[in-house]
Formats: C-alpha cells, sequence, structure tokens
C-alpha cells in the first residue's frame, strides 16, 4: 500500500507492560489510552485478552474509554485465543484482532517442533477464523527478522489472500541491521504480488540498540505502520520508541513520510508513562530525557545562545519541553554565565571576569551550579569591593575541648593575621577575626538556611553584629558552612563606618 502516512501503533499498553514491575491497572491503562488518543496515536494495542482475566477487561475498558484510535487486541494462532479477543473487542468503535505465528527457523523446528507448510496452514486458519469476528485483522510473523525472506513472502502472500489487513514483520529478537531490515521490507514489496492489498508494519525490538533505525529503514523502504511504545519500554532492551520514529521523519522531510502525531503532548505523555510504571526515563534518552535539550560545554552553550539550531536539530517546544537549557559547569564559557546573569534580571556590566573566576572555582566544587548559586556569586562580587576581605581560613578541631583558628584578613591592602580558640570552628574562627579588626562587637544573630539538598551545595549564612549600639548586618554563600559564617561576619563588620 503506498502513500506518505505512517500509521503510529502503539503497545505500550500491551509489550510494553510486559517489564517487570511496570504492570498497571484497567483505572492506569484508561489514563494511559487517553493519553495516547489525544496524542494522535492511530491503533493502540490494549492488551493480550485471553493471558488474564485483567488483560481481557482492561481491552474491554479501554475499548468503551476512547473513540479514535483503533483498538486492538493480541491472540496466537488458536481460536480459542481469537474468540476471547472477539470478546473483549465488543465496545470498541474500531476493532482490530492481532494474531500471528513464528516463521523463522528457530520457532518452527525448536519452539513449535513443526512444519514451514504447516505454518502457512495455521496462519491462513487464524486469519480466516479472525475475519468472522471483525473485517480488521492484523498478522504477526514472529521472528521475521531471522526468517528466510521467500518463505516470510510465501506466508505475507497466504495472509492477505485470507484477508489480512495488515501484515507484521516483527524484528523479535532486535537482531537485524538496518540495512538487513530494510531490505526484507523492500524484497517483501517487491514479491509480494497482492502486497498492495494491506499494510506493511514493523514491531522492532532493541536488544543491539537498533530498534529505531530498523524502524525508520523498514519505513523508507515501504512498511507504513510503525509498532512502538512510549519510551520505548518493552521487554529486555524494550521497543522501537515512539518519540524517536515521530521526530525522525519530522526532522527528515525528505523521506515524505508524515504521521498523526501531535508532538507537542510527547513530554507529558512521556512522564506519565514513566510515573506510573516507576520506569525512570534514562537523562541522556533521545527525545524525552532530561539532558537532550541541555547544553553544558561552553563551546555548544555559546553557538545555540547565538543560533539554537548550531547544536539543536529539533526546537524543544515541538516536543512540549519550555526550552533548551543552559547547564553552569566548570565547562561553561563567559557566555554562558552571562546569558544566564540576564536571564536572571542582572546586568554584568563590562569585564566579567571576576565573577567568571569566582564561577570557575565555585563550579570546581560543585557538579551543576544553579541560579541561587548565581545570586551569591553576584552578591559575593559585590562584596569583593568591600574594604575588608577574608584571604585566608584554617581551622584545626578533634577531640579537644577547644577549636583553634586562623584567620588572615586584608584590610584595605594590609594583611592581617591572628589565631584564637572557641567552643567549636565558627565561634574560634569569629573570635580570631575580633582580634585582627580590634573591635567592641557582640554577635545578635547567626543563621544558617539550606539552599538545596546535597553535601556539596551552598549554604547561606546571616549574621547580626552590634557594635556601639547599632546592628549590622552580612551574609554569605559557600559550600563550606565554616568559610560562609566567618565571610557573612566579615561582610557585616565591613558595613561599620
Amino acid at each position: 500500500m503506498s502513500s506518505n502516512k505512517v500509521f503510529i501503533f502503539d503497545t505500550t499498553l500491551r509489550d510494553g507492560e510486559q517489564v517487570p514491575g511496570c504492570q498497571l491497572n484497567t483505572i492506569e491503562k484508561i489514563e494511559v489510552a487517553r493519553a495516547l488518543e489525544a496524542l494522535g496515536v492511530d491503533i493502540i494495542e490494549a492488551g493480550f485478552p485471553i493471558s488474564s482475566p485483567g488483560d481481557f477487561n482492561s481491552v474491554v475498558e479501554i475499548s468503551k474509554a476512547v473513540t479514535n484510535p483503533t483498538i486492538c487486541a493480541l491472540t496466537r494462532a488458536v481460536k480459542k485465543d481469537i474468540e476471547v479477543a472477539a470478546e473483549a473487542l465488543k465496545y470498541a468503535k474500531h476493532g482490530r484482532i492481532h494474531t500471528g505465528i513464528g516463521t523463522s527457523y528457530y520457532h518452527i523446528h525448536h519452539k513449535l517442533k513443526t512444519t514451514e507448510d504447516e505454518i502457512i496452514r495455521r496462519a491462513i486458519e487464524a486469519v480466516k477464523y479472525a475475519r468472522n469476528f471483525v473485517d480488521d485483522v492484523e498478522f504477526y510473523a514472529e521472528d521475521a527478522g531471522r526468517s528466510d525472506n521467500e518463505f516470510l513472502a510465501k506466508v505475507t502472500e497466504a495472509v492477505i489472500k485470507a484477508g489480512a489487513t495488515v501484515v507484521n514483520i516483527p524484528d523479535t529478537t532486535g537482531y537485524c541491521l538496518p540495512q538487513m531490515f530494510g531490505e526484507k521490507i523492500k524484497y517483501l514489496i517487491n514479491n509480494v504480488p497482492n502486497i498492495d492489498k494491506a499494510i506493511i508494519a514493523t514491531h522492532c525490538h532493541n536488544d543491539l540498540g537498533m530498534a529505531t533505525a530498523n524502524t525508520v529503514m523498514g519505513l523508507i523502504n515501504g512498511a507504513r505502520q510503525a509498532e512502538v511504545t512510549i519510551n520505548g519500554i518493552g521487554e529486555r532492551a524494550g521497543n522501537t520508541s515512539l518519540e524517536e520514529v515521530v521526530m525522525t521523519l519530522r526532522s527528515h522531510k525528505d523521506l515524505n513520510l508524515e504521521t498523526n502525531i501531535n508532538s507537542q503532548k510527547l513530554m507529558s505523555t512521556s512522564r506519565m508513562v514513566s510515573s506510573l510504571m516507576n520506569m525512570p526515563v534514562q537523562a541522556n534518552k533521545a527525545i524525552v530525557g532530561k539532558n537532550a535539550f541541555a547544553h553544558s560545554s561552553g563551546i555548544h552553550q555559546d553557538g545555540v545562545i547565538k543560533h539554537r539550531e548550531n547544536y539543536e536539530i529539533i526546537n524543544p517546544v515541538d516536543v512540549g519541553v519550555k526550552e533548551s537549557e543552559i547547564i553552569l559547569t566548570a565547562r561553561s564559557g563567559r557566555a554562558a554565565l552571562k546569558h544566564r546573569l540576564e536571564l536572571l534580571g542582572y546586568k554584568p556590566n563590562g569585564n566579567l571576569d571576576d565573577i567568571y573566576e569566582r564561577f570557575l572555582e565555585l563550579a570546581d566544587q560543585k557538579k551543576q551550579i544553579n541560579d541561587n548559586d548565581l545570586e551569591f556569586l553576584v552578591d559575593q562580587n559585590k562584596s569583593s569591593q568591600r574594604s575588608i576581605k577574608l584571604d585566608y581560613l584554617h581551622v584545626s578541631t578533634g577531640t579537644a575541648p577547644e577549636t583553634m583558628a586562623t584567620v588572615r584578613v586584608n584590610i584595605n591592602g594590609n594583611i592581617k593575621s591572628a589565631t584564637a580558640q572557641g567552643n567549636g570552628p565558627v565561634d574560634a574562627s569569629f573570635n580570631a577575626v575580633k582580634e585582627v579588626v580590634q573591635k567592641n562587637l557582640h554577635l545578635e544573630e547567626f543563621l544558617v538556611q539550606a539552599i538545596t539538598k546535597g553535601s556539596n551545595d551552598i549554604g547561606k549564612v546571616h549574621v547580626q553584629v552590634k557594635h556601639n549600639d547599632t546592628v549590622y548586618s552580612g551574609f554569605a554563600g559557600n559550600t563550606n558552612i565554616v568559610t560562609a559564617s566567618v565571610e557573612a561576619y566579615i561582610d557585616a563588620i565591613s558595613k561599620i563606618k
């Protein structure tokens, strides 16, 4: 069947749900089915009705819950399976029975222990029987990826003649290389006389990491239905990822292949499935991973800021992501830092060298710099203009009753140092600072606030210091809470006139 329309057959609720520990109840399956309908999926494979009462009920209820997609039920080439599937589909506005049998040497001789002629007979019988219940019958040639092409062509011709409207060519074990799978589809297109009477479908597994590539090559060579799952979930290494196929076709418009998918719902659908199935999406997953539109390299960041398409072939908005993310790390450059500061409302004037130097120092201590960190860097940069600055801090602590702290302070260009004892590292450090500045100081308030979770994140310290009946406030942030405390103390002291 020649057309530029690619039908998206989603099997998240059948093949995808076979992942151990990811089973859904009927209410959850209905929620996913409605999301798939909103996404624009053409066919939803709702379950394998004879496998369990739960699967049977899910197919029934999904059939009631959605209107536009075809609802498909899986069977073996067994009459009882087909009868139960037909019963489960009785409420479907558009119902399809998906029946089939193995066609590879392994399945014929080692699994089914039968002959090629018997396989063809059983395939024909199953398709004809299914046509008694529905007008739309799909036949799957299990393990077609490892099946002999000539035999596969005979099976395909026979089931189309028997009434199959769709013939599914699964790479059940994920064995094929893209060129190999593409040539298999092309062989069928060129060697099955009645091929124009049915749609050829791909159903690729990801055992060698080639499911998407194999699917796309199948479509290029004439297949017009792609069987996929959200996030590529499925048995073993998973199935072909819906979002990858859809955005590949959209990115390569020269292929002239189109789907009905509303791509802006891809991210929300991905997150729903991930949450309901308790199956996190890997960070570097194409299209829907959290890093798919994140840039941390300075060269990439500079390029994206100047023109998005320098490093992005997909506009994040097209898949439901608000915007690209510039991740600030030790590899980020001045352009990325300036860009992020401007987004936060700061207007860096002139040379960024001072704040960039502080940024790199902090980035070396942390894996990633967030907006709170940047606000502290800006405040620190302002504080660097004050007359009193911390130049060096060393604290010795242990089981002894007293802790020793040595500080070196820069006061208007003059370096002064002192060592003092105290009840803990902060108290000892404050005592050493008081000896350096030689002022009558009383600590009124000391407050430590964690900004984010994690032992290497910034802690914010507020202090209030009283001098001659006047209270002065200071604050600082640092991944070292003692250093932050001393810097906040000095910040307050520097405001004393």
